[in-house]
């Protein structure tokens, strides 16, 4: 167990080094999301009582389709200079090397996420009507189950031709359940009228089973040719 978490803690400090010292990813990300909400506001009247009520689903839409960006970059890294290929023959545990890249991108999803609430509060003129403790949560649940899951999605698809676009294929057939939770649960907290406690159960029990999957079956990802 100290060797699985010390490659793991390893392996997402050097991810994190990489990521502060190019951008490439969170650049990308933030230009995303930025594109998203502009239309956004421009497609929807921000200080109309509608424009609250649709809110929590513009948002995930929103970051859904961002880490997406964050996701495909994943594993591309390891693929240079055979890195990937090194791992799979060390005695090194493959869970680590996957624990590691899900913890990155969940950092990375979430720091998109702090910087870019604020302008949806903004330009939608939000008020949290519920309690708003919640939020917090949902955003961290509904994070992980977006990033589990694109992690693992984006390994299986790595050396196919066009993992860009295998990648959403695979990824958001699968997230709608937890899609569903998260724009229900933040609606229901925006506006106060429900109660998000199921919502937040459900996203527990997502999490609890396909990390579970991910875990369990990455191994046979990572020997696949």
């Amino acid at each position: 167990m100290r060797s699985f978490w010390s490659i793991t803690l390893a392996t997402l400090a050097k991810d994190i080094r990489l990521e502060w010292r190019s951008k490439d990813a969170l650049n990308a990300m933030l230009f995303f999301s930025l594109l998203v909400v502009v239309i956004f506001v421009f497609s929807f009247d921000p200080l109309a009582e509608e424009s609250r009520h649709i809110v929590g689903g513009l948002v995930w839409i929103a970051f859904l389709f961002a880490s997406v960006v964050a996701l495909n970059q994943t594993w591309a890294r390891e693929l240079r200079n055979q890195v990937l290929d090194g791992y799979r023959v060390s005695p090194a545990p493959g869970t680590a090397l996957f624990v590691a890249k899900a913890l990155g991108n969940f950092l990375l999803v979430s720091l998109l996420e702090a910087l870019m609430a604020p302008l949806f509060v903004i330009f939608y003129n939000l008020r949290v009507l519920g309690p708003a403790w919640q939020l917090v949560p949902v955003a961290l649940l509904g994070t992980w189950a977006l990033v589990v899951n694109g992690t693992f999605f984006a390994a299986m698809s790595l050396r196919t031709r066009s993992r860009e676009l295998m990648l959403p294929l695979l990824l958001f057939p699968v997230s709608i359940p937890a899609v569903i939770a998260m724009v229900a649960a933040t609606t229901s907290i925006l506006t106060g009228e429900d109660s998000a406690h199921f919502y937040i159960i459900l996203l527990v029990t997502y999490d609890v089973v396909f990390t579970t999957a991910c875990v369990g079956l990455f191994d046979t990802v990572l020997q696949a040719e």
